[in-house]
């Protein structure tokens, strides 16, 4: 068992904005701030994809990861990585507010979740926690996520197929996409109609949309 008060963690920070990659790598690697040896960030991402192939390529330790990043989904990036990498720990970092998508973020079964609006003292000072297997949500999310209505706890694969019929995908488009056939396109379709409560598509994007259950669009190319 490998000892973690004298392990060298490596990392991998992935986040679209340079100066919020710059500062958690100064954290990181500071001795001292997150209560353990410094942690080594391997190299950075600044956009989905890229997130996707460097930690597959990688295999961290740690992600640090802002799931609203252009060319890929949140849903996809983190499918990707736990196919890929699934002794990584993620901790993903957001400024989404919507009950539905945060909920969405834990059911898909992270390691960690914090809020951007706040500052990192939280973070760190649960990174050793999170790096030794617990898991931990930022104290100021929990009271959201208390309120959560079951409509919103959709599995990974529901949240990532919401998001490209909400894109106009077809079944035909959203299986290839998604590497499954058709039918099983479409009974995802109808699990979504189902929980959310819909008899219609047009319905379920609607609803989708009110209530902040999918990604931003631009983010869905």
């Amino acid at each position: 068992m490998s000892d973690h008060s004298t392990k060298q963690f490596r990392a991998v920070i992935a986040d679209d904005h340079q100066i919020v990659r710059d500062g958690l790598r100064v954290a990181l690697e500071t001795a001292g701030v997150v209560g353990i040896r410094p942690i080594r960030v391997v190299t950075e991402a600044q956009n989905g994809l890229e997130a996707i192939e460097i930690v597959k390529r990688e295999t961290p330790d740690l992600l640090l990861l802002d799931i609203s990043m252009p060319l890929a989904s949140g849903a996809e990036i983190l499918a990707d990585i736990k196919r890929w990498s699934p002794d990584t720990r993620i901790v993903v970092l957001t400024a989404v507010t919507s009950v539905g998508l945060l909920s969405s973020i834990v059911q898909s079964g992270v390691d960690g979740l914090f809020s951007k609006a706040s500052d990192n003292a939280e973070l760190f000072a649960k990174l050793p926690v999170i790096l030794a297997g617990g898991r931990h949500i930022e104290t100021s999310l929990v009271a959201l996520l208390r309120d959560t209505e079951p409509l919103g706890q959709l599995t990974l694969r529901e949240r990532q197929s919401l998001n490209m019929i909400v894109a106009g995908r077809t079944n035909a488009e959203i299986a290839a996409r998604m590497g499954v056939s058709p039918k099983t396109a479409e009974k995802h379709r109808s699990s979504l109609m189902q929980k959310l409560g819909v008899k219609s598509v047009v319905e379920l994007m609607s609803k989708a949309l009110r209530e902040g259950l999918i990604e931003e669009q631009g983010h869905l190319e």
